[in-house]
């Protein structure tokens, strides 16, 4: 089992910056890509963003690309979003994830899911 709790998130103007972390605990941190998904209300869960186990490997949304940035420290068995220049579009709870395999975008391929954290962007 893996267990991950997500914080960070809030209330922030538009071009305003945020920083989520993920904190886990259970089995090795560094046998699992971690992948961060989003879901507004009334929209289904979406993709963001996801990192290799190793960290050399990331993939982004094309939304997000070139303002969100995913990193994780296996010392302190955490990921990181980095969301800069935020949009009034990026308002939703986000969640952090985890499973074995790198790459995936579905949110049915993630084993773990934490609890999610609120953020909301104001225009």
């Amino acid at each position: 089992q893996v267990q991950l709790v997500e914080s960070g998130g809030g209330l922030v103007q538009a071009g305003g910056s945020l920083r989520l972390s993920c904190a886990t605990s259970g089995r090795p941190f560094s046998s699992y890509s971690m992948a961060w998904f989003r879901q507004a209300p009334g929209k289904g869960r979406e993709f963001v963003s996801c990192i290799s186990f190793s960290g050399s490997r990331t993939k982004y949304a094309d939304s997000v690309k070139g303002r969100f940035t995913i990193s994780r420290d296996n010392a302190k068995n955490t990921v990181y979003l980095q969301m800069n220049s935020l949009k009034p579009e990026d308002t939703a709870v986000y969640y952090c994830a985890a499973e074995p395999r790198f790459g995936e975008v579905r949110p049915i391929e993630y084993d773990y899911w934490g609890q999610g954290t609120q953020v909301t962007v104001s225009s």
